[in-house]
């Protein structure tokens, strides 16, 4: 039996093909589709109920992007050799594709939703995260489900000099600026990514090159639902309304809600208790049988809340918390607060405060990483952790989710552009980020204290990294807009945008940003950077209040390092029969010794908590794997006596000729009772043969000559 799969090709700017094809895989799901690049296939399945479940009011859509290790011919690792949980990166996918489909959904269906997109071919050259996003939105436009898309995402780098579309792994490794971009046809939604410190205009500029690829992306799967008969998406009834309810809400609430809003209280617990008091004393008013369902007033009441707010800030041009809209949170800063750690520092910004170390480990704790498309290993570690009591919340403690795993990502990704370059720097760094409270942009609270850690301990950045979220508030009607600097968690719930920028002082390193509404603006998104770059520059200030440049030097008890090369031959003498010989180096000294083989030698990596014990493991390595050299003494030991000379271990595993000649100054007629085997002697080596490779010693050329005492 033969399907017949219908097929649309986009063609992407260099003239590379993407297609999408539909009527083949996963027929069952309510829209499935297969998308191929290269030897890259992804198979993207969504179904979505009939009926919403009673009482909820929101979208319960679930994004989950996996990676068959078939797809590259992979067994995958560990006891069960099968794909288990969702790995970080697989996460981090996911959640690109979620926080660009969610905003399109319509804002009254409540169906659950499940999207799995997975990896079921891969192609080591074309990176499937840029493909993911299309893929879900493809399944949506074939089937009935009601989306307002279609939307797709793209990567745009820049490699020496210019911008392309969803570049090769091997050139990708060139970019200076590494941006995942999700869009519909008309406007931006998602922009998540890294670069080496480059300014906001040439991010910009990446952005709209993006969103003019996208386009042509969006056209292509409204062509697919056309020609599959999907133009016609599912009735739905996910909400029942009270209208005389809702003008009565809003009637007797708006002012007092504005007034809340107004007061401009910097404590979030008092505007929280202000607002809440406000629907108490409503619903008191109503009286004990008032017929009404709670939940509504609820809802409509969150709605008159919303509006106050955004009102507020559009017409009086002030903040919740009394702030201007450009205004920074008062920020105070502390470094080695724990002095056991390697590196440590607090950051507080209002009430945004987080606690963070730094510690530097050996080789043996970089990170392992086994995956579908990458195996190898990861120096450096970054790990976002959000307790309940941060918010004075109860909540059981899971471990970390998706927001937790994504946030540290961005993080990371703002920091690691000003480490040392890998070959200079001997650790594995991981930073682990405690936030002790919230109310807005924890994630930037994590880069600016990761970054005085950083200093702290010693790691030579190239320069200091602070962020700082970004917020909008817009009226269509008016046209009125206000962004917002260094944003509440109130005002990220209640606006229409969150940009992250972190950076240096020379431009931006990372950036995450989720659009809420529809058609946002160059000139918006221009001031939105513009005001970042000037609020990002004064937090640099306030943290260089408390360290401007790295420390010196690492702490005390920070392990030491040291790397040296020896010659490939060497390695297995240090190593020893059974790795005896480096185990008893390790044992005598106390230091950690890691020996790995590159560009034929040995690279040699010792880490040791002191500079003694450096000292003398380095000593022990270099008797080991040093080259001799024609005129240096040595302490011998005699290995063998021949009737014509003696065999002495000069150097570890070096043997050497010392012939009877070579003894003495005095002739000798035989060897006996001239040397004992064991015996150590001090040598001279004085040739190699060039032929042979064969050591030449002597004694004679290190002792006085008869009669130089009386010449003196």
């Amino acid at each position: 039996m033969s399907y017949n799969a219908i097929s649309k090709t986009i063609f992407l700017p260099d003239g590379r093909e993407i297609t999408i094809e539909t009527g083949k895989l996963a027929k069952q799901a309510d829209g499935s589709v297969v998308v191929k690049m290269g030897n890259t296939m992804l198979l993207a399945a969504v179904v979505s109920n009939k009926e919403a479940r009673e009482g909820v009011d929101f979208l319960p859509l679930s994004v989950d992007y996996q990676e068959k290790f078939a797809s590259s011919g992979k067994i995958p690792g560990g006891f069960l050799r099968r794909e288990a949980r969702l790995s970080d990166y697989e996460v981090l996918v996911s959640r690109l594709v979620d926080r660009v489909l969610r905003p399109l959904f319509p804002d009254d269906y409540h169906a659950e939703t499940q999207m799995t997109i997975h990896l079921i071919s891969a192609d080591t050259e074309i990176m499937p995260d840029a493909l993911a996003a299309l893929a879900a939105s493809a399944a949506l436009a074939v089937s009935d489900i009601p989306f307002n898309g279609p939307i797709s995402e793209v990567r745009v780098a820049r490699i020496d000099g210019q911008l392309v579309i969803n570049p090769s792994v091997t050139d990708l490794q060139r970019a200076d600026i590494d941006l995942m971009v999700g869009a519909s046809i008309d406007s931006v939604v998602m922009v998540e990514g890294e670069m080496n410190e480059v300014s906001e205009a040439e991010m910009l500029e990446a952005i709209q090159f993006a969103h003019d690829a996208i386009k042509s992306h969006c056209q292509a799967q409204l062509d697919l639902a056309e020609m599959v008969g999907s133009t016609v998406k599912r009735e739905y009834v996910h909400e029942t309304h009270d209208e005389e309810l809702r003008k009565r809400v809003y009637d007797a609430t708006y002012e007092k809600a504005y007034a809340v809003a107004r007061r401009g209280s910097a404590n979030k617990a008092e505007r929280k208790e202000g607002f809440a008091s406000v629907l108490e004393e409503f619903i008191a008013s109503l009286g004990e049988e008032h017929g009404y369902d709670e939940s509504l007033i609820k809802t409509y009441y969150h709605d008159v809340e919303k509006e106050a707010v955004r009102n507020m800030i559009l017409d009086e041009r002030v903040r919740l918390d009394g702030r201007k809209l450009d205004e920074i949170r008062p920020i105070w800063s502390e470094i080695n607060y724990l002095p056991a750690t390697h590196g440590s520092a607090i950051f507080t910004r209002g009430e945004t405060q987080s606690l963070t170390t730094v510690t530097l480990g050996t080789k043996l704790d970089e990170q392992m990483i086994d995956s579908a498309m990458v195996s190898g290993t990861n120096k450096f570690l970054l790990h976002y952790n959000f307790p309940a009591f941060s918010t004075g919340e109860v909540r059981p403690n899971r471990g970390p989710g998706r927001r937790e795993i994504g946030h540290g990502n961005l993080a990371l990704r703002a920091l690691k552009k000003v480490l040392p370059p890998e070959s200079e720097n001997p650790y594995t760094i991981r930073i682990v980020s405690d936030i002790l409270e919230s109310n807005g942009s924890s994630s930037m609270a994590t880069v600016c204290a990761g970054s005085l850690a950083l200093m702290d301990a010693g790691v030579p950045v190239k320069g200091a990294v602070s962020g700082i979220a970004m917020g909008l508030i817009t009226n269509k009607e008016t046209g009125k807009f206000a962004v917002l600097s260094d944003i509440l968690g109130d005002e990220d719930h209640l606006g229409d945008m969150d940009f992250k920028v972190a950076g240096t002082k020379e431009g931006i390193t990372a950036c995450q940003m989720d659009i809420k509404i529809q058609g946002l603006s160059h000139e918006v998104m221009t001031q939105a950077l513009q005001q970042a770059n000037a609020g990002r520059l004064h937090i640099l200030n306030e943290m260089a209040k408390t360290i401007e440049s790295p420390n010196p030097d690492y702490k005390p008890h920070t392990p030491r390092s040291f790397n040296m090369v020896i010659d490939k031959e060497f390695i297995g003498a240090v190593i020893g029969p059974g790795g005896k010989v480096i185990q008893q180096i390790q044992k005598d000294t106390g230091a950690t010794i890691i020996i790995e083989e590159k560009n034929e030698k040995g690279h040699v990596n010792i880490f040791a908590s002191n500079q003694e014990s450096m000292d003398t493991a380095v000593a022990k390595i270099r008797g080991i794997a040093a080259q001799p050299e024609v005129g240096e003494t040595y302490i011998g030991k005699v290995k063998s006596i021949q009737p014509y000379g003696a065999f002495v271990e000069f150097m570890p595993g070096k043997d050497g000729l010392l012939h009877i000649s070579e003894i003495k100054h005095e002739r000798l007629e035989t060897m006996d009772g001239v040397l004992e085997i064991g015996e150590e002697v001090k040598v001279k080596l004085i040739d190699v043969d060039k032929k042979t490779g064969k050591f030449k010693l002597s004694r004679k050329a290190i002792l006085p000559k008869p009669g130089a005492e009386e010449n003196k």
